[in-house]
């Protein structure tokens, strides 16, 4: 396959001139017919790697993916950039599977998606014997891993591909797996020394910020949501519970959103994912149930209302955000009772001692004063190789560190010990800020010489010190009661042999920095973009997906709307050079948009 042929189809259909990292290579293994196993950060590319070389390779690729909603919207974008696409799965009526069969043996496909559990049905494997499968791609590949995230049983049995397509390559494309997950997915799908692809996970565009979670979690989020109203969001619980709190709690007060949990009728959570997908709404309150089938390219803000149970699931459900290159942030309000609950959830598992590790992994995130970037790619055995990556708050500077870790550290060990490591953080804290509570007199602790020892300091202060010291393990939970207990480090941390890092919680006072900082960033993106204009064109784009019953995205990116709003084509041959303008897209939408930046430009557009 030549370079330009190879370069003409990627300019014809997604109006790209060059490729990300490691596309063009994973392009090239799978049209030498090498099995492959492609690892690339969500919003990395990973879907045109397999769909670019269906189109220029013989026959019809067969796609295996995990949801139903995901196929539909990744083959409505396909057909919207002029590419014969179809998937086959429970969504279908009787005469619209007739239709896509008919289509299958007339070779009249590129790609075909299918569900893991329907390629295991006899008469679709014949039928897919009958017919020239050019290649078989497993998307979400991590779900075939008890190592990974999502697990799911049917993906296991994804090892009859080689059993029954014994001279077609098979490919495996995921966004996070550790080394465990990569050796898991190459086993289990029999792949043959495969070329293996590895992106870093770094997203770059993300600014993540970590805070503990007060009293009234709601405050925290209406803080973030405020700021940027305009912007697509999402905010993700730990419980249904919280979701539908939450939810009808932002709605009273005037920021409109749906919620979205397994709890909720089937129809209701479809009419909700469509809603946000179409964008009749900005805002989607949902618990981890929630992504997997989300597509939408430009959500500028992702907010966890408490923290997710591993780093695999933070970089996934993070991952929604910035999709399209674009600044997007990352909230986590989290607290130590986030720990207790997943703990608790996670009791039962086959899985539970990897699943406690990797628990404990994302609780460090959480707790521990460092690079937030640089924590997560590391997660993933990768080097990070910045000193400051400017886009968390502890590069910002927005983390302020205790100036005397040691003597901190010490007086709460001290509290620990002389509490005879019977009781749990909150006890140890109002011993520490000499409340004098039921429990503390029934203990008689007001007689310990740590009792008000740290008076002068808040509650929320001290007890982000607690978690920080058991995140850097020098304190830890023990049994039922989680009651707190020195580690050997804790004991030589009292002996002033180590020094922990201490950071002090986010004060009030910041907050203005912060978002003086937070708008100096966007104003530098946006620089020599008529706003309004990318206003008018997004609601054009709103518009236009209504009518073919489409996610807006799939119409254009705002990275795309954006370019536009920079250089205000006024031709079919300027528009062609616009970001994302493929051919199909630019013989449909061209006139339209420009049209509509004439009629902005000359004032007519009302705005």
């Amino acid at each position: 396959m030549t370079d330009s042929r190879i370069l003409q189809t990627l300019s014809k259909y997604w109006g790209y001139t060059s490729f990300w990292p490691f596309q063009e290579e994973a392009i090239r293994s799978i049209l030498d017919g090498r099995d492959t196993l492609t690892i690339l950060p969500t919003g990395g590319g990973k879907s045109l790697c397999f769909q670019l070389p269906a189109l220029v390779s013989g026959g019809m690729a067969v796609i295996i993916s995990p949801l139903i909603s995901l196929m539909k919207d990744q083959v409505d974008d396909l057909k919207d950039m002029g590419i014969s696409a179809e998937c086959l799965n429970s969504s279908l009526g009787v005469k619209d599977e007739r239709e896509v069969i008919e289509r299958i043996k007339s070779a009249g496909l590129k790609l075909l998606y299918l569900s893991p559990e329907r390629l295991a049905l006899e008469p679709v494997l014949d039928l897919l014997k009958s017919v020239n499968v050019s290649f078989f791609v497993i998307d979400e590949a991590h779900c075939i891993s008890h190592w990974g995230h999502n697990f799911r049983e049917e993906y296991r049995q994804l090892g009859l591909i080689k059993k029954n397509f014994e001279n077609i390559t098979v490919h495996a494309f995921t966004a996070t797996a550790t080394r465990q997950v990569q050796q898991d997915v190459i086993e289990q799908l029999a792949l043959d020394h495969p070329h293996v692809y590895i992106g870093s996970v770094d997203r770059p565009n993300l600014t993540y910020r970590v805070l503990p979670r007060s009293g009234n979690v709601i405050r925290q989020v209406v803080d973030v949501i405020s700021k940027r109203p305009e912007d697509p969001g999402i905010i993700y619980c730990l419980k249904r519970s919280d979701v539908d709190e939450i939810s009808e709690k932002l709605n009273d007060l005037g920021h409109q959103n749906l919620p979205y949990h397994a709890g909720l009728p089937d129809s209701e959570r479809k009419k909700n994912q469509d809603a946000f997908s179409s964008e009749s709404v900005p805002l989607i309150v949902a618990t981890i149930a929630f992504g997997m089938g989300i597509d939408r390219s430009n959500i500028r803000y992702v907010i966890h209302a408490a923290m997710p149970k591993s780093i695999e699931h933070y970089q996934q459900e993070t991952g929604r955000a910035g999709r399209d290159g674009l600044r997007a942030d990352c909230y986590l309000f989290y607290s130590g009772g986030d720990y207790r609950t997943w703990e608790y959830m996670l009791r039962d598992s086959s899985d539970q001692e990897v699943l406690l590790s990797k628990l404990s992994a994302m609780y460090n995130f959480c707790v521990r004063p460092e690079c937030r970037h640089r924590y997560l790619v590391n997660y993933f055995s990768q080097d990070y190789q910045q000193r400051n990556c400017g886009s968390c708050d502890y590069c910002l500077g927005e983390v302020e560190m205790i100036e005397e870790p040691l003597v901190v550290g010490q007086k709460i060990l001290s509290c620990v010990v002389r509490a005879q490591e019977r009781f749990g953080a909150a006890h140890i804290t109002d011993i520490l800020k000499g409340d004098l509570t039921d429990a503390i007199e029934r203990w008689g602790h007001q007689t310990l010489s740590t009792f008000g020892l740290m008076s002068s300091e808040t509650k929320i202060f001290i007890r982000f010190m607690v978690e920080q010291l058991i995140g850097q393990g020098f304190l830890e939970r023990r049994g039922e009661y989680m009651t707190l207990a020195l580690t050997e480090s804790g004991r030589k941390l009292l002996k002033g042999e180590v020094v922990p890092l201490l950071a002090k919680p986010v004060v009030l006072a910041k907050k203005k920095d912060v978002e003086k900082k937070r708008r100096e960033k966007r104003e530098s993106d946006w620089e020599g973009v008529d706003e309004k204009l990318f206003s008018v064109l997004r609601a054009k784009r709103v518009d236009l997906a209504r009518e073919k019953g489409v996610p807006a995205y799939i119409v254009f990116s705002d990275k795309t709307l954006k370019d536009m709003a920079l250089l205000k084509p006024a031709t079919i041959e300027q528009f062609a050079e616009i970001f994302g303008v493929g051919a199909a897209k630019q013989k449909e939408y061209g006139e339209i948009f420009i049209h509509c930046i004439k009629d902005y430009c000359a004032g007519k557009s009302g705005v």
